[in-house]
C-alpha cells in the first residue's frame, strides 16, 4: 500500500541563543502543542511519534511528549546528526504512506551548548573518526574545530577548482541575512551587507569569516502527517503533499576520492536529491522554493550544484544571477536559513518543513514566494544522512 501523505499541521518556536531558552522538553512540547493546534487535532489522534535530537539521553522524546499526552503510542527516538529532524520526518511519512498509520508525528528539538560542536564521549572512537582521517590528510589549520575544518575545507576545493572568490560567500550570507529579516522566529534578524560578512573577523585567512558559519541555537518544531482519507475523515486541510522524499548516506568515493567537496556529502546531496525528484515526477527548474542546509555560507553553494540548480562548477554564477531570492529562478532559504535563523540540530529539518508548509499555503508573510506550488528541503548530517523532500502544493 502506498498512500498519499498530507503535512496536516506544523509548529515552531523561536530560536534562541543557548543558555536564553526554556529547557529541551518544554521547547518540544510546546512546537507539539502549536502542530497539533494548527493541524485542528488532539493528541489523542497521534498513532506514532518520532521524536529527533541529538544531545541527549535516550528518551527526551517521552520526556517532551509526556508534557502533551500519555496515550500509550510509540515514540521512537531519533539521532542522525544534522539531518535528525529530517529523518524523523522521513520516518512518520514513511508509517503514513505503507499504511502502518493515518496520523503521525515528528518532533525535532536541540538545547545547545555556546562554541564549536563537540562529542559528549570521548572513551570511544567517534562516529566521524573515517571522516576526521580523510580532512586531516586533506586540510591543514589543525587549531579549527573539525566543522570549520571540514566545510571550509570543501569551499576552499571549491575556490582552488573553480576560481570562486570569497565575496561570493559573503553574498549568500548577507542574502540570508535580509530573509531572515521578515523571520519573526529567526534567532538572527539584523540585516547584513556583503562588506560586513567580509570585514567580519577572519577564522581561516582568505577562506572563512565568522558571519559565514551559523551559530549554535536552541529550539523546537513539529509536523503531523496523515494519509488523505485520514484528512477528509477529520475535516483537515489537505493542500500541502509530501510528494517525494529520499534519505542518501555515504558512498566508498566519499572518504575515497580524495575531495573535501565530496568528504562533506556532496554525493550523499545528489542520491537523495535525484531519487526524490524522481518519486515527486519533477525536477530542479519546477522548484518554486527551497530549504536548505547552510551551516556555513560554503555549503549553500555546493549545495545549489549538488541539487542540480546548477551544474558543477557554476554555483558562483547562480549568486551573481541573483537566482537564489527573490525575482530569481529559486528563492533559497527564505527563513534566513540556518546561517540567520539559526541551526538547532534536532529541530532544523522540521524547521525547514514549517516554512515550506507556509510557502505553499500562501501564508508566509513578508516572506512570502509568490504563486509558490513545489518546495524543496535538504538536511545533511555528517556521518551521515542527507535527506531531501519535495513538497507540492495539493489542491
Amino acid at each position: 500500500m502506498s498512500q498519499k501523505v498530507l503535512v496536516a499541521g506544523v509548529g515552531m518556536i523561536p530560536f534562541k541563543k543557548p543558555g536564553t531558552s526554556a529547557s529541551y522538553d518544554a521547547m518540544g512540547a510546546e512546537a507539539v502543542r502549536l502542530a497539533l493546534a494548527d493541524a485542528g487535532l488532539d493528541y489523542s489522534a497521534v498513532q506514532q511519534a518520532y521524536a529527533g535530537y541529538v544531545y541527549g539521553d535516550s528518551t527526551c522524546g517521552q520526556k517532551a511528549l509526556y508534557h502533551v499526552g500519555m496515550s500509550g503510542i510509540p515514540v521512537i527516538n531519533v539521532n542522525n546528526n544534522c539531518a535528525t529532524g529530517s529523518s524523523a520526518l522521513f520516518l512518520a511519512r514513511q508509517a503514513v504512506q505503507s499504511g502502518a498509520v493515518e496520523c503521525a508525528l515528528a518532533v525535532g528539538f536541540e538545547q545547545m551548548n555556546p562554541g564549536a560542536l563537540r562529542s559528549a564521549w570521548t572513551d570511544r572512537a567517534p562516529a566521524l573518526e573515517r571522516a576526521n582521517q580523510v580532512v586531516n590528510t586533506l586540510v591543514d589549520q589543525p587549531e579549527l574545530p573539525n566543522a570549520i575544518r571540514q566545510f571550509a575545507g570543501a569551499g576552499r576545493a571549491h575556490m582552488q577548482k573553480y576560481g570562486t572568490r570569497l565575496e561570493t560567500f559573503a553574498k549568500i550570507r548577507a542574502k540570508a541575512s535580509r530573509h531572515a529579516a521578515n523571520n519573526p522566529l529567526a534567532v538572527f534578524r539584523n540585516v547584513l551587507t556583503t562588506e560586513d560578512v567580509m570585514n567580519a573577523p577572519m577564522l581561516w585567512e582568505g577562506v572563512l569569516t565568522r558571519l559565514m558559519a551559523c551559530p549554535p541555537t536552541c529550539g523546537a518544531a513539529a509536523a503531523i502527517v496523515v494519509s488523505e482519507a485520514f484528512a477528509k475523515k477529520h475535516g483537515l486541510r489537505t493542500d500541502v503533499q509530501i510528494a517525494g522524499q529520499a534519505m542518501a548516506t555515504d558512498l566508498p568515493s566519499t572518504y575515497d576520492a580524495g575531495d573535501m567537496i565530496r568528504v562533506v556529502g556532496f554525493e550523499m546531496t545528489q542520491l537523495a536529491a535525484r531519487q526524490a525528484y524522481a518519486q515527486a515526477g519533477v525536477g530542479p527548474k519546477d522548484v518554486d522554493v527551497v530549504e536548505l542546509h547552510d551551516c556555513f555560507a560554503q555549503n549553500e553553494l555546493l549545495t545549489y550544484e549538488g541539487l542540480g540548480l546548477c551544474a558543477e562548477g557554476e554555483g558562483a554564477r547562480l549568486v551573481d544571477d541573483g537566482d537564489n531570492t527573490y525575482g530569481g529562478q529559486w528563492v533559497v532559504n527564505p527563513s534566513g536559513g540556518l546561517l540567520s535563523k539559526g541551526h538547532p540540530l534536532g529541530a532544523t529539518g522540521l524547521a525547514q518543513c514549517y516554512e515550506l508548509t507556509h510557502q505553499l499555503r500562501g501564508t508566509a508573510d513578508q516572506r512570502q514566494v509568490k504563486g509558490a506550488r513545489i518546495a524543496l528541503a535538504h538536511n545533511l548530517g555528517l556521518g551521515g544522512a542527507g535527506v531531501v523532500t519535495i513538497y507540492q502544493r495539493a489542491d
